[in-house]
């Protein structure tokens, strides 16, 4: 019982001291789960996020879900995503409760906050992006692919402007990369 508490806990930590979303979340969530605790380790970690961010739903409570259900089933998904939850249901309520749309639209104090809230929501966008492209092995010239088809998409061409026509173009080229070094791989022995 002390270890699901403990889970609950961190979790509900994180929940409470992060703006931004999910991806804001990870690299935090990385910090507690990886290198403060020592409950998973640092690859074992990328799977998990690549499995919640193919899970629908919100990235942060599929995140600790699956990091909840790693460490001990389901006992261990409920305590870990209840704790990323109550602390933004408790916010969102309070707001709803307290302020207005018009309040928060008239009040510079609170738009003032809001202002600066912003460039802290980047950077704790960015940093896990950077680290986890770091740990999967992601260079500069794989980089561009994501790029180009960033690109192509925003281009608004009919043709090339749909994303389903790169998620099925992507798993094709990634079955062929790996057929093609699966055959170089048995050649070579």
């Amino acid at each position: 019982m002390k270890f699901y508490w403990q889970l609950f806990c961190t979790f509900l930590k994180i929940g409470v001291f992060t703006f931004g979303g999910g991806w804001a979340m990870i690299a935090i969530i990385e910090r507690e789960v990886v290198d403060r605790h020592r409950w998973i380790g640092s690859e074992d970690f990328v799977d998990l996020l690549a499995l919640a961010q193919a899970m629908p739903g919100i990235l942060a409570v599929n995140i600790a879900t699956v990091i909840g259900n790693r460490l001990r089933g389901l006992k261990g998904s409920f305590a870990a995503a209840f704790g990323t939850i109550i602390p933004s249901f408790v916010i969102i309520l309070l707001i709803a409760i307290f302020l207005t749309p018009e309040t928060i639209k008239n009040n510079q104090t609170i738009a003032s906050i809001f202002k600066g809230i912003r460039p802290a929501v980047v950077a704790l966008i960015i940093v896990p992006v950077i680290t986890t492209a770091k740990s999967v092995g992601i260079t500069w010239k794989t980089i561009a692919i994501p790029i180009a088809v960033a690109l192509l998409i925003y281009s608004g061409l009919p043709v090339v402007s749909n994303p389903i026509l790169y998620v099925v173009l992507g798993a094709v080229a990634g079955y062929i990369h790996h057929q093609h070094s699966t055959m170089k791989g048995g050649e070579s022995k």
